[in-house]
């Protein structure tokens, strides 16, 4: 029988990759391109550079594969990109303004103001709109820019933008992308209230589908310059942190994903919905019909380039291992607030003033291990259910110490799998309804783990002191309230 292959394209924050799997879970080749940013490309970024990297980076893996494998047997394209961020395009679909990215805040007045029509309405679907979310960037480029809103033919997200490019189709959104656009998941339809409460209109809002559903195929000149053939099928996109939970291999319910990458996002599989009312914690809709329920916060790894010298990152990680536990109380929060596992907008990072570069980076490790832990406590206090394992996925996973400190401060097992990039995870997609019949079954067939992390029993003991001493600290700063799951 001969070989599938399929393409995962990951644009995040800081730079795209592109993976080609085979149907095993095989990764044959990736490229990467990290973009060299500016403090306003934290708001605002170019879908066209976007496009031409991605562009460039598929030359690369097409051209390094060309003689190893017959590319015309590549079978699917999947694109995952950033939660929360909005292009504006035109009739013909070129964008209006800048990518406005999930990470700004300059849309906060109206997330507040989303939040209120919602809950007005009554409506029971995601109602925690905060300046990261989609919904409130649509309202905040429509008052900024009043003399465009002719022009403006439909809002996508950053995934639809390289599926448009690659496909033609630009209006096509899946389930993931949707939500914090607005999109009710349980009726699986746009709700009323965006357009009796809300300045919105149902054109401008796309057709929205499964993760993994074909949506088109490849452009019949692109496949020509790629050497790939004309029937490539490409599917509806996914998130970034709902890709590295496929690629952790966490589909199937009672399953848990924590990805540490630039945030720290926690996902899992529930049969039943979970209701957060503080709206921390969300549910995204399985492309099978289970619920995804997790949450994004604003601590993860960003600090460790931001903060420490990217070339000493190993020898700091192995300095770490030989001062944990540290009994030090930090937290690298790198922005003002923090939107899970509890909603802080007040809230700030803080570390001790005299302190070594090694044992603030080891406090540091910590301080997410103690920010993952107490998600994971308020997931079973709203759902009722144990959690016996975790998955580990996201560049935080590659850190032997950081896996060690984070399974003995949750006390449970942590399996890290062999490939837990995003651009995996949008291979996998791209698999499960073009080869497999399912979510569930590509990723059993193409995933596959590393490594198993057991806690360090006096490491459990140590940290679950230094654990209670940390949640202590933020409900005296007043970030968590008294009464809150701990």
């Amino acid at each position: 029988m001969m070989e599938s292959y399929f393409i995962g394209i990951d644009i995040g924050t800081q730079g795209a990759r592109v993976v080609l799997l085979d149907q095993k879970g095989k990764q044959l080749a990736a490229k990467e391109e990290v973009f060299t940013l500016t403090a306003r490309q934290a708001q605002a970024q170019s879908p066209q550079q976007w496009w031409q990297s991605c562009y460039s980076l598929l030359q690369s893996v097409c051209m390094a594969l060309v003689t190893e494998i017959d590319l015309s047997c590549v079978k699917a394209i999947t694109v995952t990109s950033t939660s929360g961020t909005i292009i504006p395009l035109n009739k013909n679909n070129e964008p209006l303004h800048e990518a406005i990215m999930y990470s700004d805040t300059r849309s906060a007045e109206q997330a507040l103001r989303c939040r209120e029509a919602a809950l007005a309405s009554g409506y029971g679907g995601y109602t925690g709109f905060n300046s990261s979310a989609g919904l409130p960037k649509m309202l905040w480029f429509m008052e900024r820019y009043p003399e465009k809103m002719g022009e403006l033919s439909r809002f996508i997200h950053a995934a639809d933008f390289i599926t448009g490019k690659l496909s033609g189709n630009f209006s096509v959104t899946d389930y993931t992308n949707a939500l914090k656009s607005g999109f009710d998941a349980r009726a699986l339809e746009w709700p009323a209230y965006l357009f009796d409460t809300l300045p919105l209109q149902r054109k401008w809002l796309q057709d929205v589908v499964p993760s993994g559903k074909p949506v088109g195929v490849i452009k019949k000149e692109l496949s020509g310059e790629l050497n790939l053939s004309p029937q490539v099928i490409v599917t509806a996109g996914i998130t970034d942190g709902c890709a590295s939970q496929v690629a952790s291999g966490a589909v199937n319910a009672g399953d848990w994903n924590t990805t540490i990458g630039t945030t720290l996002v926690i996902k899992g599989v529930t049969k039943k919905e979970i209701i957060d009312p503080s709206g921390a914690l969300y549910c995204h809709r399985h492309p099978q019909g289970y619920w995804m329920p997790g949450g994004a916060s604003n601590t993860g790894a960003g600090w460790v380039n931001r903060l420490f010298d990217p070339a000493r990152t190993e020898e700091l990680n192995v300095a770490a291992a030989q001062l944990i536990p540290t009994g030090k109380l930090a937290w690298p929060l790198m922005q003002d607030g923090e939107r899970f596992p509890f909603v802080a907008p007040q809230a700030r990072g803080f570390a001790p003033g005299e302190i070594k570069e090694t044992e603030l980076f080891a406090a540091y490790l910590e301080a997410v291990a103690y920010i993952e832990r107490y998600a994971y406590e308020k997931i079973m206090g709203l759902s009722g259910e144990k959690i016996e394992q975790v998955f580990a996925a996201g560049g935080g996973s590659h850190s032997d110490t950081w896996l060690i400190i984070r399974s003995s401060v949750l006390g449970l097992p942590i399996r890290k799998m062999k490939n837990v990039s995003g651009a995996a995870g949008a291979a996998i997609v791209a698999a499960s309804q073009t080869h497999y019949n399912s979510l569930t079954e590509a990723a059993q067939t193409m995933t596959g783990p590393e490594k198993l992390i057991q806690p360090h029993s006096t490491l459990v003991v140590a940290y679950e002191k230094h654990y209670h001493r940390f949640i202590n600290t933020l409900k005296e700063k007043g970030y968590i309230s008294q009464q809150q799951y701990v």
